[in-house]
């Protein structure tokens, strides 16, 4: 079954973008996963497809109308249906690994990207929008984030990697960031690949990947680190 992303935008021609190269791009060519990007200005009103208006109770900037939107979701979900609805919002919850596999075990995902000063809640509310948020900060549009969303679940569709392992070692994949790599030449500039990587002992290795992980993710990251501690029995 090939994993479906639908794209709400008013921006269409941003799509593919970069999810069009390297091995995304390569695993949409297999239809490991397929990409549909709809306009929601098709569902604007009038003849200028009008899709925002002023806030209720002033302020600035313009929102985004709940009945364009839900037109917009509503033709979606006709066309690809028992799939979750997103809402890219920097307000919205974050955007975990762990969220992103649950993602995955779904059919496909339709994320609907915001612009102006946000989306009228009655739209959220009424189309049980997830709002799902990619870190602490705002960008102009949710199409970005959109992009970020679905490489980070292409990347986890069983062949779309190269190596079916990396997946497995990588940042956040067990609540760690990931441990620093080398590669060849063995000195570079003075700096020489830690011993242990060079041992050939598999077990040692394995305990020195795992070590580092740890003080990256302590010195970096304490809050997966706190969250790593209260699992210690």
């Amino acid at each position: 079954m090939t994993w479906r992303a639908t794209v709400l935008t008013l921006f269409p021609e941003m799509f593919p973008g970069p999810l069009d190269v390297s091995l995304i791009g390569k695993a949409r060519e297999k239809n490991l996963w397929s990409l549909e990007v709809r306009d929601i200005r098709q569902h604007g009103l009038g003849r200028h497809r009008t899709v925002d208006d002023t806030p209720a109770g002033g302020g600035p900037g313009m929102v985004m109308r709940a009945d364009v939107a839900c037109a917009a979701i509503d033709a979606a979900r006709a066309a690809n249906p028992n799939v979750p609805a997103i809402y890219l919002s920097p307000r919205g919850l974050p955007l975990t690994q762990a969220r992103v596999r649950g993602l995955v075990e779904e059919k496909g995902v339709i994320l609907l990207c915001g612009r102006f000063e946000g989306l009228d809640q009655r739209a959220i509310e009424a189309r049980n929008l997830q709002e799902i948020s990619i870190g602490d900060f705002v960008l102009a549009g949710g199409e970005i984030a959109a992009m970020a969303l679905i490489e980070a679940c292409v990347r986890l569709i069983p062949g779309a990697l190269g190596d079916a392992a990396s997946p497995a070692d990588e940042s956040f994949s067990e609540g760690l960031l990931e441990y620093p790599q080398y590669t060849r030449p063995q000195n570079f500039e003075g700096r020489d690949i830690p011993a242990p990587l060079l041992s050939g002992n598999h077990a040692e290795i394995a305990r020195w990947r795992r070590a580092q992980a740890l003080a990256l993710t302590r010195a970096r990251r304490p809050d997966l680190a706190a969250l790593l501690d209260k699992k210690k029995p």
